[in-house]
């Protein structure tokens, strides 16, 4: 795919992106301090070190590191032998140090990258850097956004996270890539187990915008650092969803080719991304390197990292599980698809396929169970303690002891709405398949009471034998199975 895909009126739209992803650890990456703070008071997952009182030293996480380099491996990144940690100076009410413990020119993974599709096209995206540090406190802004709040309200809990800040290259070129690429990124983090999409503010982007010359872009889509230069760039922040990148930055471009349009500058500035109005704000002018005054962080020595690259696995990922299933097991590329779209309902997938047919188990897990979950805002994990209970409906399917019908417009309803077993649910209902006499009295009674009917279908017309079915089925309660239903009036009728 080249640039041109992403041309408007001469104009090209370059993005880069700063992704933070808050690791999944039990406690802050400097500290003692729970990271579990949904449900705390406010500043009440505090101490010494991760308020910066005078005095108090840090002390690495080795969980933080080791996710760290499992995400450096996934994206083929490459692990040096050593990495530093820097102090990044600057003023925000919700970093209590005033300043912030990250790194600077030795991160601990570099230069990596991750394949996307977009739209049928395979785009590899660049990953410059992949660095630790701590995450800043949380502001809520009471009674208002950024720009319209009453006050201002700190709450410390959340500074000391570990945070991985994933840095792309500026390789996007247009909204939609962002988003698919956000996508991928978190199956990946997902199958790794270092993240958590739950968690509030689990994942936060910011992204730079530039728009530059279409002339400027090369015919394999690359621009050179000369021209990326010289582009004005806007960085937007506080983006939070794949969705809300992808509307923040399809904003973004938009105001961005009006002013040039009207004739204005691009400034360099960062703006925040208001998500309740739709519509980026003015910040502040873009910092610079520079503004930060970058110097070696003192209080933790060099970190001899590049052993651990060979000492940590990973699982497998969910590219390579996809393409499995559809190998293994035979399914689509749309199936292998929807069952792999977390390790969660892969997992799931594979315990059922080890029992059932699995093309038979893809139907039942990719369809039916998912989406009864994805209509009640549930997912896999909200019924995973229940395999076999869901396990046992397929075998009532598979062994004809009630209709696929019934199974799926009652059972299966029923045992997430009411949290009740298959068997419980078939006995109440009554849903037991009806007997091979019961439905021949069904077929019998439906001719006698339908003359117009049979006569219609010794015409030729097709829809009078369904009209049939349909009376047949109403009789037995919906219990008989169609096709042998069809199959007992074909032989009546043609008798």
């Amino acid at each position: 795919m080249t640039a041109q895909a992403a041309e408007t009126q001469d104009l090209a739209v370059v993005i880069g992106l700063e992704v933070h992803v808050q690791l999944e650890t039990a406690t802050k990456i400097f500290c003692g301090c729970s990271t579990d703070a949904a449900d705390a008071e406010p500043n009440a997952r505090t101490c010494p070190v991760c308020l910066g009182l005078p005095g108090a030293l840090p002390v690495l996480n080795e969980g933080a590191v080791e996710a760290a380099v499992k995400i450096g491996k996934a994206l083929k990144a490459t692990i040096p032998e050593e990495t530093t940690f820097h102090r990044k100076n600057y003023f925000y009410p919700d970093l209590p140090k005033d300043f912030q413990i990250t790194q600077y020119d030795a991160p601990i993974c570099q230069d990596g990258e991750l394949e996307v599709n977009v739209k049928g096209d395979a785009r590899v995206i660049g990953i410059e850097r992949a660095h630790l540090e701590e995450d800043p406190g949380s502001l809520q802004h009471v009674g208002g956004s950024i720009d319209t709040a009453d006050y201002v309200l700190v709450n410390y809990n959340r500074a000391g996270t570990p945070l991985m800040e994933i840095v792309t290259k500026p390789d996007f070129r247009s909204p939609g890539e962002v988003r698919a690429f956000l996508k991928k990124l978190e199956e990946v983090l997902d199958y790794l187990g270092v993240f958590d999409s739950t968690r509030d503010g689990s994942l936060r982007i910011d992204a730079n915008i530039s728009l530059i010359g279409a002339d400027k872009v090369e015919a394999d889509g690359s621009i050179s650092d000369e021209n990326l230069a010289a582009a004005n760039r806007t960085e937007v922040k506080n983006i939070s969803s794949h969705k809300g990148a992808e509307k923040a930055l399809a904003y973004e471009v938009t105001r961005q080719k009006n002013a040039v349009m009207r004739g204005r500058e691009v400034e360099q500035e960062t703006r925040h991304w208001d998500e309740s109005r739709g519509i980026t704000v003015s910040m502040r002018s873009k910092e610079e390197e520079k503004d930060y005054r970058y110097f070696g962080e003192a209080d933790l020595p060099p970190l001899q990292v590049a052993h651990w690259k060979a000492e940590l696995d990973i699982p497998e990922l969910p590219h390579a599980r996809r393409e499995r299933f559809q190998e293994e097991y035979g399914l689509s590329g749309e199936a292998a698809s929807k069952l792999t779209s977390t390790k969660q309902v892969a997992d799931f997938y594979e315990k059922v396929a080890t029992e059932f047919d699995p093309d038979l188990a893809a139907t039942w897990v990719a369809d039916n169970l998912l989406g009864e979950l994805n209509y009640r805002d549930m997912a896999i994990t909200d019924v995973a303690d229940r395999l076999d209970e869901f396990m046992r409906l397929i075998e009532l399917v598979d062994t004809e002891e009630i209709t696929v019908k019934h199974a799926q417009e009652t059972v299966i309803r029923a045992m997430l709405d009411e949290g009740t077993d298959p068997d419980t649910i078939v006995e109440q209902e009554g849903l037991g398949k009806a007997d091979t006499g019961e439905v021949e009295q069904a077929v019998e009674a439906a001719i006698e009471e339908n003359e117009d009917a049979v006569s219609d279908y010794h015409s030729g017309e097709g829809s009078a034998l369904n009209f049939l079915v349909g009376q047949v089925m109403q009789k037995t309660g919906g219990s008989a199975d169609p096709g042998t239903v069809n199959k007992l009036l074909r032989e009546r009728l043609d008798a």
